[in-house]
C-alpha cells in the first residue's frame, strides 16, 4: 500500500516540479501589471506590446531562419556522415572521424563559440570570407555541433538496418541510387526527422555559441531575452514565450492524434 502511494506521489511532484513554472508563466503573460510577480488583473496588453517591440519579433523571425536552415545543413551532412561510419567500417581516417563527429556532445559551448570564432577571424583575415559575423557564421556554428546529434542518431538507426532489403532490390535491378531512395532513406525518414527536430531546438534554444559569433545587427532571440531580462523579465517577454509554448503544445497534441489514428484497432 506503502509503494502504490510512493509512486504516484513522487511522479506527482516531479511533473508539479517540472509544469508549474511553465503555467505561471502564461498565467502571468497574461497581467496587467508591468511587475510580472504582481498579479494585478487580467490583460491582453503585454501581447499588444509584443508585437510592436522592435526587437523582440525580429530576433525572433531571425532565430527560426537560423534554426531551419541550420537543421537542413546538419540533418544532410550528418546522415552522410552516419552513412559513411556504418556502411564503410574500414577506411582511413575513420576513428578521426567518429571522434570529430561526436565531439561537440560532450564538448563546452564555450570552448565550442571560442574556437568559432578564432576560426572566423583567421579566415576573415587571410581570404576575407566571411566578411564579418552575423547570420552566416551563426548558421554555420550551429551546423557544426547540430551535425554530431543528427549524426549519433541515423547512426543508431543505420545499425540495425536489415541490408537484405537493398540486397534484395539490387539482385531485382536496382541501382545503388535506386536503392537509396526508395528502400534505405524511406525506413531511416523517422531518424531523420527526429534529427532535424532536435538540431532546430538546439539552434533555436542556442545562447552561448551564438553570443561568440554573431555580430552588429544579428541578434538572436535568447540573445533578446538574456539582454532583457538583466533588468527584470518583462510581460512582453512572458507573452512570446506563452506564444511558442502553446505552438509547442499544438504540435505535440497534433503528433499525438496521428500516432493514435495510425494504431491498428
Amino acid at each position: 500500500m506503502r509503494r502504490g502511494f510512493f509512486v504516484p506521489t513522487v511522479a506527482a511532484l516531479g511533473f508539479a516540479f517540472l509544469y508549474l513554472p511553465i503555467i505561471s508563466l502564461v498565467i502571468f503573460s497574461f497581467n496587467s501589471n508591468r511587475l510580472v510577480t504582481v498579479w494585478a488583473g487580467f490583460s491582453t496588453q503585454s501581447y499588444v506590446n509584443m508585437v510592436q517591440d522592435p526587437q523582440l519579433l525580429p530576433a525572433a523571425w531571425l532565430s527560426i531562419q537560423i534554426a531551419a536552415v541550420s537543421a537542413s545543413l546538419a540533418t544532410v551532412l550528418g546522415t552522410l556522415c552516419a552513412v559513411a561510419l556504418v556502411r564503410f567500417r574500414r577506411f582511413w581516417g575513420r576513428t578521426l572521424l567518429s571522434g570529430m563527429a561526436t565531439a561537440p556532445l560532450v564538448m563546452p559551448d564555450v570552448i565550442i563559440g571560442l574556437s568559432l570564432l578564432l576560426l572566423f577571424v583567421t579566415m576573415e583575415s587571410m581570404f576575407g570570407w566571411p566578411a564579418g559575423r552575423g547570420m552566416l557564421t551563426i548558421i554555420i556554428a550551429h551546423t557544426t555541433f547540430c551535425m554530431a546529434y543528427v549524426t549519433v542518431v541515423v547512426q543508431s538507426r543505420l545499425s540495425d538496418f536489415d541490408l537484405s532489403l537493398e540486397e534484395a532490390a539490387m539482385d531485382l535491378g536496382a541501382t545503388p541510387l535506386r536503392v537509396f531512395f526508395d528502400i534505405t532513406l524511406p525506413i531511416i525518414a523517422p531518424a531523420l526527422v527526429s534529427g532535424w527536430l532536435l538540431s532546430f531546438t538546439l539552434s533555436l534554444d542556442d545562447l552561448v555559441i551564438a553570443s561568440f559569433v554573431a555580430g552588429p545587427g544579428s541578434s538572436t532571440l535568447p540573445m533578446v531575452i538574456f539582454s532583457k531580462i538583466r533588468l527584470g523579465v518583462s510581460p512582453e517577454v512572458n507573452a512570446l514565450a506563452a506564444i511558442m509554448i502553446g505552438i509547442v503544445a499544438l504540435g505535440v497534441l497534433v503528433a499525438a492524434i496521428m500516432q493514435m489514428r495510425r494504431r491498428p484497432a
